[in-house]
């Protein structure tokens, strides 16, 4: 039997534990209700082994985290629950150094920023391959992606989608200059992969009198751009996330990006391959799992804790529920 103590995985998770209690943080401290089988039937050999789960500490890590934790425990192992670690970068170090088996990651912020690329592949299943492929070397096991896609894209309010007819980005070329209003936040405005490469890549040019002048571009803080594009008095596009329950709460409409110029950043678990050799069974539960996460789904679990103030971890736990993975004890 494969067995790790995960000292160093302990010890941090107690150093984080006060860390995030003193950020006010409660959801970090928020346990997973327990489970009773559904669907997701238990690994032969997991009964006694110790998995240890991780997270990073926004909302929809924290929700995905928690499925995480749900689903290791339906497949039977001992889960410690070391979701809500702050930053990228240390959820990448525990999986890297081994001191965590499982995260739902992105292929694209494992593509441009752990493993440093320029740019992002905006096909789905390029961008998973070469991921996959690269982090085969660093001792992880890219499961199988997903549909959910927490990436860039353009949103405006649905009244004036339906009114307009505007369902896809290359219609914004179809708006009259004066109407073609823009809000974004500051890193989207100056990204490789924002404002301007995007205009350009639908053919419309930033600051000309026929293109999108400045004065039509408003800069704003990441939360206001979302109540500017609802109230549609300072912009009728808004900078958005896919996955934000925002989007849903306001009702505005993602734009269809039809030229596929975003990278894709679509979900996948992620395990650590050691672990995996011993426990193969693992990845299939995951990837049943992350395979039906969808944006729609993941925006309304958002809502129901950034809007309703509802708990992450329960928040998870009735998703799990009505897709029939596991069953209330």
């Amino acid at each position: 039997m494969f067995s790790r103590k995960h000292t160093a995985t302990t010890a941090l998770g107690l150093v984080g534990l006060f860390a995030l209690a003193g950020c006010g943080l409660n959801p970090s401290t928020s346990e997973v209700p327990a489970v009773a089988e559904g669907s997701i039937e238990p690994v032969e050999g997991a009964d006694g082994e110790n998995l240890v789960v991780t997270s990073k500490n926004f909302t929809e890590q924290i929700i995905l985290g928690k499925i995480a934790v749900l689903t290791g425990d339906a497949a039977g192992f001992d889960v410690q629950d070391l979701t809500n670690v702050p930053g990228s970068q240390p959820v990448r170090n525990l999986m890297t150094t081994g001191d965590a088996d499982v995260t739902i990651e992105y292929t694209g912020t494992a593509w441009l920023t752990y493993m440093g690329h320029e740019k992002g592949i905006p096909d789905k299943q390029e961008q998973w391959q070469a991921v996959h492929d690269e982090d085969l070397g660093n001792g992880l096991t890219w499961g199988a992606p997903g549909t959910l896609n927490n990436t860039y894209a353009m949103a405006v309010r649905s009244d004036y989608s339906e009114a307009n007819g505007i369902t896809k980005l290359s219609d914004m070329a179809k708006v009259p200059v004066e109407d073609r209003t823009l809000c974004v936040d500051s890193e989207f405005n100056s990204r490789s992969d924002g404002l301007n490469p995007m205009l350009s890549a639908y053919g419309i040019e930033r600051g000309t009198p026929e293109g999108v002048p400045d004065s039509n571009i408003a800069i704003l803080d990441t939360g206001t751009v979302y109540s500017a594009t609802a109230g549609g008095e300072t912009c009728n596009f808004g900078e958005v996330f896919t996955t934000d329950g925002r989007i849903d709460a306001l009702d505005l409409t993602v734009l269809e990006d039809d030229r596929s110029f975003f990278p894709a950043y679509n979900a996948s678990a992620v395990l650590n391959t050691e672990f995996l050799d011993q426990y193969p069974e693992l990845e299939d539960r995951y990837n049943e799992v992350v395979a039906r996460l969808t944006d729609e789904k993941m925006r309304d679990m958002n809502l129901k804790v950034d809007v309703e103030g509802q708990d992450p971890a329960q928040v998870a736990f009735d998703w799990m529920v009505e897709e029939g993975f596991i069953q209330e004890s």
